[in-house]
């Protein structure tokens, strides 16, 4: 890891210093509703529009490269721009500030979940701030795909990527190796629609760009002694504590279970959190028995209505676990140390990714030969940000979905008797406030959650 101190902001060659980019990196973790879609929305518009720290393009890049990685693709670009600006320690800072609210409301809502079974009225209290989220995440959008989709290809690669993951629920990886084949193939072939996005609007005022433009500092270069290191350090914080408990504990203790199954769940989580629940749910209840089906989905709801990536379930399910078979210790406690476990080893990991990975990835920006690939896959992303969006929106505005299974089809329709006429509303009205009258973003949300409490002490939710 890199051990020097921390840069001010005149040394790191943006101005930014760390106490700044600290309230900065807090507000975007407060603000990280709404899934991967909304978590993206709020860091775009706040890095992107609002602060200029980080060019339209130099977003999309290292998003694509956060898209391609196991976990949870918002908290890692946090991650990526985090280290960008302020080396090691600056993404660190950015990575753990943006689960930490997560980690305490999920926490807190467990240990009332626990206690009495019931936090109806908590979830109420962010009933409101999903419907601002949905009309934040479809500004959004517009708004990234304005840009990225500057030509008809790449409104073609993003209609086609969102079809096939959202109808035919093709994997991830594919589409976006798909993408990349056809955009490297389009670039040698010297078509000019593939060329790199984002690059014509802003780009030269973003301080990330400016900083780096000219002498590039030495976190951002590849080095393969330090990659070594790094490498090696992640996964002892990661390893080293899972096989201590395996060894001491022994492999049928349910600490051990905790941190073997979610450390197994940290490599596969491809494409997001949605990814790998319906898995997670599976082994939770039928296997392990942790859960009942309905708590579940109550740790669902929870992970859904409260800030930070949506795999934070993950937390709410190793909370149980150890409640339940506390080991000797008082179930709280057990309990306690359970969801800190399985928070440890399922975001562990997405720090080795980045900090290993983003130096690479960062010399991949000068390759003109890989331009109209990564342009492809930007296309393409905005497509599987789309898909994230309307999953959000059928679960904000109905109650129900089915399931269709009718191959090649393979996708949740949104039962419409079941629409719920308060969110359906409130996102209007959400969307109205910020697309008509433009009110910023912390207005909208905090007049939502003063709607969403109000609807609940009227008994209409």
């Amino acid at each position: 890891m890199d051990t020097r101190t921390i840069e001010t902001g005149a040394d790191a060659g943006h101005g930014v210093s760390f106490s700044e980019a600290f309230r900065v990196w807090l507000r975007v973790a407060c603000l990280s509703f709404g899934g991967p879609a909304g978590q993206i929305a709020v860091m775009h518009r706040i890095l992107v529009e609002e602060k200029k720290w980080i060019s339209e393009g130099r977003f999309l890049h290292a998003l694509n490269y956060c898209m391609l990685l196991p976990g949870p693709e918002a908290q890692q670009l946090a991650t990526y721009i985090g280290w960008l600006m302020h080396r090691t320690a600056g993404g660190l800072m950015a990575g753990g500030l943006f689960i930490l609210p997560g980690i305490i409301a999920i926490m807190g809502l467990s240990y009332v979940y626990a206690a009495y079974g019931n936090v109806s009225f908590v979830e109420a209290l962010f009933f409101g701030l999903k419907a601002a989220v949905l009309a934040i995440v479809v500004e959004a959008v517009v708004r990234v795909g304005k840009r990225a989709l500057k030509n008809r290809i790449m409104i073609a690669l993003a209609a086609t990527a969102f079809v096939a993951i959202f109808f035919f629920a093709v994997p991830f990886p594919i589409i976006i190796i798909a993408a990349g084949i056809i955009g490297y193939a389009g670039a040698r072939s010297g078509r000019p629609e593939f060329a790199p996005a984002g690059h014509g609007h802003g780009g030269s005022s973003a301080l990330i760009d400016s900083m780096l433009g000219d002498a590039v500092p030495d976190h951002v270069r590849p080095n393969t002694a330090r990659t070594i290191r790094v490498g090696a350090l992640w996964l002892a914080l990661w390893l080293v504590p899972v096989i201590a408990l395996v060894l001491v504990l022994g492999q049928a203790n349910v600490f051990s279970h905790i941190a073997l199954f979610f450390s197994k769940m940290a490599m596969v989580t491809f494409g997001g959190a949605y990814a790998v629940l319906a898995y997670v749910a599976q082994q939770a209840v039928e296997h392990y028995h942790w859960l009942k089906p309905h708590e579940m989905l109550d740790g669902l709801g929870m992970a859904e209505t409260t800030p930070g990536p949506l795999i934070m379930v993950l937390q709410f399910v190793g909370f149980m676990a150890a409640y339940r078979d506390a080991s000797g210790l008082s179930p709280m406690l057990a309990a306690t140390l359970g969801g800190l476990l399985a928070t440890w080893v399922t975001f562990t990991p997405c720090f080795l990714w980045i900090f290993v990975g983003a130096p690479y990835i960062e010399r991949l920006r000068g390759n003109t030969g890989l331009a109209g690939a990564l342009s492809a896959i930007t296309a393409s992303v905005v497509g599987v940000i789309l898909n994230l969006s309307i999953w959000f929106a059928l679960h904000t505005l109905f109650r129900d979905t089915v399931p269709v299974h009718a191959f090649p089809l393979d996708f949740d329709m949104p039962v419409l008797t079941s629409i719920d006429i308060p969110a359906l509303l409130l996102s209007i009205a959400a969307a109205t406030a910020i697309f008509r009258f433009k009110l910023g973003m912390l207005t909208v949300l905090a007049g939502s959650c003063a709607a969403g409490v109000a609807l609940r002490l009227a008994g209409v939710i």
